[in-house]
């Protein structure tokens, strides 16, 4: 859906370009930014990339393009983009449609590499790609390296992937979200977990959020390039059964946080208190909370984070070579 919605609006609205993350050519367990100018480069970066991404380090990109852009990201990248176009007029003017990807959080590289790992790959420089899933709903997680017979792929399901393995690396800043369907974008799209997944080619839940969005789908519909029908609003939350929990988990934590004296993120319009109280049971509030009592000891959230500057292997490899 978002990859559609994008080349229409490349090719049909006059739009310069998509700003999103794709897979780097030489490090693909890695993402990069891109602005993308066509439908062939579009498909060629599409798929979940269940790994860090910041597609907001390249916003110069969109601001300095001749025309106004796509821009396609996580919930917390778009609500960034918001943010930027607030005291930055000429990202503003440029910006043309926001695509927010539903989003449970974002594993570290670690939590690919492990994943490689599983997959039997024992040196990650010697890896040719790396898919999350896709070919089919959910589809099979599949990696290839370079020494592996010409079309072997190694492959993983969605439930051991992701569920085995990727969300267990979820940064903590993750479980302090509350907003997982892109509540500041024009159109948010994501999983109609509702369904039973199988072999079919999946579809997309898609909300128009802004004049803009029911415009632009609008438009896309009759031009033929997007295919959709109406539903009604319960199919969100049965299409994301753990959002109202995860809600009220994050108010439970940030409010534990908050009682131990340290910083929790400033959000608002985004409600969280009536989702404890009502769709929490009294064993999840104790795990939102304790566990935060746990995490803080844990992961040394009292201390001052220490950074260590982030080095390219690829520039090792050429250094070295």
């Amino acid at each position: 859906m978002a990859t559609a919605l994008a080349a229409y609006c490349l090719e049909q609205e006059a739009m310069a370009g998509t700003l999103h993350i794709g897979a780097r050519a030489d490090v693909p367990y890695l993402n990069e930014t891109r602005l993308s100018r066509s439908r062939e480069e579009l498909l060629a970066a599409a798929g979940s990339r269940y790994a860090p991404a910041s597609p907001a380090d390249r916003l110069d990109l969109i601001e300095s393009a001749e025309a106004p852009c796509v821009f396609i990201g996580k919930p917390c990248d778009v609500a960034a983009v918001r943010m930027a176009r607030q005291v930055r007029p000429a990202l503003d003017a440029r910006v043309g449609l926001t695509i927010a990807v539903f989003c449970a959080g974002t594993p570290s590289t670690a939590g690919t590499l492990e994943m490689m790992r599983q997959l039997g790959v024992t040196d990650p420089d010697r890896v040719e790609s790396v898919h999350y899933r896709g070919n089919g709903w959910p589809g099979l997680a599949r990696t290839r390296t370079v020494d592996d017979p010409p079309g072997e792929l190694r492959t993983l399901t969605y439930e051991q992937s992701w569920g085995d393995i990727l969300q267990k690396h979820r940064q903590w800043r993750c479980y302090l979200c509350a907003d997982h369907t892109g509540e500041f974008a024009d159109v948010a799209v994501g999983d109609p977990w509702y369904r039973p997944t199988g072999d079919d080619p999946g579809r997309s839940l898609v909300l128009a959020r802004t004049e803009r969005g029911v415009r632009l789908v609008e438009a896309a519909i009759a031009a033929g390039a997007l295919v959709l029908e109406p539903v009604a609003a319960e199919i969100l939350p049965a299409s994301q059964p753990n959002l109202l929990r995860a809600r009220g988990a994050v108010w439970g934590r940030m409010s534990t946080l908050r009682a131990a004296g340290l910083m929790t993120p400033r959000l608002r319009r985004l409600p969280m208190a009536r989702m404890w109280f009502r769709h929490l049971s009294t064993r999840e509030k104790l795990q939102s909370t304790v566990g935060t009592v746990r995490r803080i000891k844990r992961k040394r959230l009292r201390e001052p984070a220490v950074l260590t500057p982030y080095r390219d292997t690829a520039d090792d490899r050429s250094i070295s070579d």
